[in-house]
């Protein structure tokens, strides 16, 4: 009876951390609107004094949004945590690949709240030497769009762990790893924000922002679609 009631708790457990997501997703989608620099997203090219102007005007809302994502970011880690879970449940001779996905995400999650402090800065002290706030900007935008390392990696992992699921009924389906190749290979191409300041891969271009930013956004919907299945399964099982 114990160990029905300690698998009850699991499935809830999961159940609870995947339905987080969608809140976070919508706080998100408040924060991409409320932000003045993404919409439009800031140019590379912005004179200096251009920028110290905009964060001096913009600067209740850009400290609102910041503060908003340095509160609900770190709410995304429980869906990765799932993805986590339900990897150590395949078929696969290691864990090695989860416990990959796992060291690519905390990465990814410390590169995440970085960027929206220093554009905190940025908005701390307005009034300070234009050519230091432009230094902040650029550094929040460099360290937003350019390390997509491991983002490639945990869609990596995660389709190599499918892929060696020896299980009659894997616990993702084979497409799930096609889907993840192709989206490592969407986001990819930002890194080249680092190098340039106009075109498509600069941080503001459509490669660089538009569609890393729709094809994370995609993988996230179709991944809490995925597990919600592969729960529901496990439930059943």
């Amino acid at each position: 009876m114990s160990a029905v009631v300690q698998q009850d708790n699991n499935i809830t457990a999961q159940r609870v951390s995947l339905w987080i997501t969608p809140v976070v997703g919508l706080v998100f989608l408040v924060v991409f609107l409320t932000f003045p620099g993404f919409t439009p997203p800031m140019s590379p090219n912005t004179p200096p004094d251009q920028l110290a102007a905009f964060f001096r005007d913009h600067a209740a809302s850009i400290r609102f949004s910041m503060v908003v994502v340095d509160f609900f970011g770190v709410l995304l880690v429980p869906f990765f945590a799932l993805i986590v879970v339900q990897m150590k449940r395949m078929a696969t001779p290691s864990h090695v690949f989860a416990y990959c996905y796992l060291s690519a995400f905390a990465t990814g999650a410390t590169l995440f709240a970085i960027p929206d402090l220093l554009w905190l800065v940025a908005s701390f002290r307005p009034d300070r030497d234009p050519q230091l706030i432009q230094l902040l900007n650029d550094l929040a935008w460099m360290i937003f769009t350019a390390p997509v390392g491991m983002l490639v990696a945990q869609n990596v992992c995660l389709a190599l762990a499918i892929y060696l699921d020896r299980q009659e009924r894997p616990i993702f389906p084979r497409w799930v790893a096609h889907f993840n190749l192709v989206t490592a290979a969407l986001i990819a191409p930002a890194a080249v924000a680092a190098t340039v300041r106009t075109g498509p891969f600069a941080w503001n271009g459509v490669v660089s922002f538009w569609l890393k930013i729709g094809t994370y956004a995609v993988f996230v919907a179709v991944m809490f679609v995925v597990l919600r299945r592969a729960i529901d399964r496990q439930a059943g099982e």
